[in-house]
């Protein structure tokens, strides 16, 4: 555990927000012309629980400290980075908001690192759109934007094991293609098994997003399970043949068909 935090000295405030201002020719001081023009600016220095929050954060992001992992007690923390206790709190308070640390009070309690995940960023882009008045087709379509690419990139470049991935999945959806709510899952964990095999993390991040979001609202059934397993089956193929436009056309006119949804996001219920 040691190492885990430190006193925090000037360098910490290094290119952070302070008062300041240039120096040399035409600066305060400097020979420079027009000497009264204006070289600095007031801006806001950080608190020291914002400090602390950015150098654990710094550590969980990094792999520093991972998914599980305890912080040391309260009382070594608040000796290796030189605060006050409310100011540790403070930090805490922070970092539970962004869900990378839960804290539990009493005698076995104390601060747990929890990894990042998409799931914060979703739950807040949800808020957005929901205050802008956005409806479900237009997430649709977003989502028919980043994934049809994401076919046609497995399509082009897939492996072998990417294929047994996919058919290990269609063979798991055909036992439960009666099932509504079954079929339900296995349709999400099959869009993100697309996406998570075309290899880009940022596409897999941001459908992950969408995904979230379309999961807490109530869809109307415009197909059914088995009309689902048939596309994915359809889909598969064309990945098999290499055939990325055909791949990327195809999830994309699957994905838009029958969702020009008017309704607006309702995500908070």
């Amino acid at each position: 555990m040691s190492g885990r935090g430190q006193p925090l000295t000037e360098s910490d405030l290094d290119g952070a927000d302070r008062r300041t201002g240039l120096t040399g020719p035409g600066g305060p001081g400097g020979s420079g012309g027009g000497g009264s023009a204006l070289v600095g600016q007031q801006v806001r220095v950080p608190k020291t629980a914002e400090l602390v929050a950015n150098q654990l954060r710094k550590q969980i992001v990094r792999g520093d400290l991972v998914e599980g992992d305890a912080l040391p007690p309260e009382a070594t923390l608040l000796e290796q980075f030189g605060v006050s206790r409310p100011t540790l709190r403070e930090a805490f308070r922070v970092l539970e908001s962004e869900a990378l640390i839960s804290v539990r009070r009493g005698a076995h309690g104390g601060a747990r690192v929890h990894t990042p995940n998409g799931e914060v960023a979703a739950r807040y882009a949800a808020l957005v759109l929901e205050h802008r008045g956005t409806t479900l087709g237009d997430i649709f379509a977003a989502r028919a934007t980043l994934e049809a690419p994401a076919a046609r990139f497995l399509a082009e470049r897939r492996t072998n094991g990417d294929l047994a991935a996919l058919r290990a999945s269609l063979a798991e959806a055909a036992e439960v293609v009666d099932d509504p709510k079954r079929i339900a899952q296995h349709d999400r964990g099959f869009h993100t098994l697309v996406v998570q095999l075309a290899g880009n993390k940022t596409l897999v991040v941001l459908s992950a997003m969408l995904n979230h979001i379309l999961e807490r609202v109530t869809l109307p059934r415009t197909q059914t399970g088995r009309d689902e397993f048939r596309a994915h089956e359809s889909l598969v193929e064309l990945i098999e043949q290499r055939d990325g436009e055909g791949a990327q056309a195809f999830w994309h006119d699957h994905l838009t068909e029958a969702k020009d949804f008017g309704k607006p996001l309702d995500y908070l219920g």
